[in-house]
């Protein structure tokens, strides 16, 4: 446990333990999901992208809206708490907007993109409840936190298993599932970090990059001049990227990376 939880009842104690636990395991699921999707991403969209997406239409969020339900309107009760809960909130919408983005992208790296930042985001979000919400409900004798924990086991499927590739029974080998009609591994592919929450940014797009492919090429579009991310980009990788401006502003900065070294 991250945080010392002093809890009302020996019961709530091991609630507390539980739901810790299973934050660990959606973590590392959704991480090595995210994994395969990035090593996958120089190929055309596949089982990769839909087990991500299944896995986190399955579990992740249905486990954040029965937490919505129990957690959160408990943890309501108390004023202090309501930006906690608030900004909970937004992160399960945002986590929903990039489950949907990861579903739709039309290339792997976009799909990596979005991957990288649902990640990323939801690593950020269970430490808040871990860290904030759990020892507030724990220490409060008339929540139940054993009482909510049951509810919670039984939302999504509940396995606790990494899913398996069920998509591949409908979907050709190396195939997509797009239905647009146009080979997407040809493309240079496009990443709008303009709709990407900012805290999360550039972790989005360093997840982006870090899929394009050697002599690859992606376009980053943002909502300014993104000479401080170029500068990281330059110190993580230094020699690695070109890059070129194709816009600049006012609306939008568009820029074209070039992978030149390994």
């Amino acid at each position: 446990m991250s945080t010392l939880v002093v809890a009302s009842s020996r019961e709530d104690a091991a609630a507390v333990e539980a739901v810790e636990t299973h934050h660990a395991q959606l973590s590392g699921q959704v991480g090595a999901l995210v994994d395969r999707l990035t090593l996958a991403a120089a190929a055309p969209l596949g089982a990769e992208r839909d087990a991500l997406v299944a896995f986190v239409r399955s579990e992740v969020l249905p486990q954040a809206e029965a937490k919505e339900r129990t957690m959160y309107a408990a943890a309501r009760r108390d004023p202090a708490a309501a930006l906690l809960v608030d900004a909970l909130l937004a992160d399960n919408a945002t986590l929903r907007g990039l489950a949907d983005r990861i579903a739709a992208a039309p290339t792997g790296v976009e799909a990596a993109g979005y991957g990288r930042a649902l990640q990323v985001l939801l690593d950020s979000h269970l430490a808040k409840e871990n860290d904030l919400l759990l020892p507030l409900l724990a220490a409060d004798s008339e929540v139940s936190v054993a009482a909510m924990l049951e509810e919670l086991r039984g939302a999504g499927q509940g396995t606790g298993e990494e899913p398996a590739d069920a998509a591949d029974a409908d979907q050709p080998a190396g195939g997509h599932s797009c239905g647009c009609g146009h080979e997407h591994d040809q493309a240079v592919p496009e990443l709008d970090a303009r709709f990407v929450p900012h805290d999360i940014r550039h972790a989005t797009i360093f997840g982006a990059l870090s899929a394009v492919p050697a002599g690859g090429q992606m376009v980053l579009v943002a909502p300014h001049d993104p000479l401080p991310l170029l500068a990281q980009i330059e110190g993580r990788e230094p020699g690695v990227w070109s890059v070129g401006y194709l816009e600049r502003g006012p609306e939008a900065w568009r820029l074209l990376f070039s992978r030149t070294g390994a």
